[in-house]
């Protein structure tokens, strides 16, 4: 779990909370029922409108992987992608059937069935790439709903602020309650803002994120796979792969000392 998404939000409210507190401001001020009801309710209903049923739910079931979900690092697939070749340079292509049941990733066990089970190349690299286009696509409307409603959000604030000083104005002849009532009317405009840039757009960015590392670890599933098929010898395969990954991301690992293993053996 990279707790980056919860750390941001945390911190960001907890800023909020110390320019209040250095205000002499007090939090219950901002906790208004009636204008976050407006904002939060309105928000996600306007979301669900902007999209079909289906999308919106699965989006929603998406959020606690903003928090909590995690990718494999590129190395450790990597590594186990080198693994799989030496299994078959040494057992031959039907061995990866057997390994298949270690595997636990469903995209690559799918891959190593269907390579014990001879499909051709073309159509195998045709499958992966159609599988990992749309686990990428679901991925896409996920974050794309958040980002939606972190849009929303604002302008939603806005309205019921000017919904709170139309009722303000209405009271113009109590002229001792105006300002008290004109700091609540405002409180809609900044749960919108606040609930859009601390909640809404970086959850949507998280969920982005998280599909882009995971359509680059299918990426390398694929060449790897598709390499391991040809009989790709295992360290040159190690390396082509982690051409394929950023240095900043490749951390540690077997494959990062190749030559030092071959030595070894």
């Amino acid at each position: 779990m990279d707790p980056a998404t919860l750390l941001g939000i945390v911190l960001a409210f907890g800023a909020l909370l110390a320019m209040i507190f250095l205000e002499g401001a007090s939090p219950a001020a901002l906790i208004l029922p009636a204008p976050m009801i407006l904002v939060f309710g309105a928000t996600f209903a306007v979301g669900i409108a902007s999209t079909t049923l289906p999308d919106a739910i699965q989006a929603l079931k998406a959020l606690p992987r903003a928090f909590l979900g995690k990718v494999t690092p590129p190395r450790a697939v990597i590594d186990q992608v080198v693994e799989l070749a030496e299994v078959a340079r040494r057992n031959g292509l039907l061995a990866l059937e057997a390994e298949s049941e270690n595997i636990k990733d469903p995209f690559l066990k799918r891959a190593l069935q269907n390579i014990a089970d001879g499909v051709d190349a073309d159509d195998l690299r045709i499958m992966m790439e159609d599988e990992a286009a749309t686990r990428e696509r679901s991925g896409r409307h996920a974050a794309k709903f958040f980002n939606s409603l972190g849009g929303f959000a604002p302008t939603i604030g806005i309205i019921g602020t000017v919904v709170s000083l139309t009722h303000v104005l209405e009271q113009l002849s109590n002229p001792e309650t105006l300002g008290h009532a004109i700091a609540a009317a405002f409180v809609a405009t900044l749960w919108g803002v606040l609930s859009a840039n601390f909640l809404w757009l970086p959850i949507g960015g998280r969920l982005g994120k998280l599909t882009d590392l995971e359509s680059e670890q299918m990426t390398i599933l694929i060449e790897g796979v598709m390499a391991l098929q040809a009989g790709s010898q295992p360290r040159l395969l190690g390396e082509r792969l982690l051409a394929l990954v950023p240095e900043h991301q490749q951390g540690k690992g077997r494959a990062a000392k190749p030559e030092k293993a071959e030595q070894a053996a």
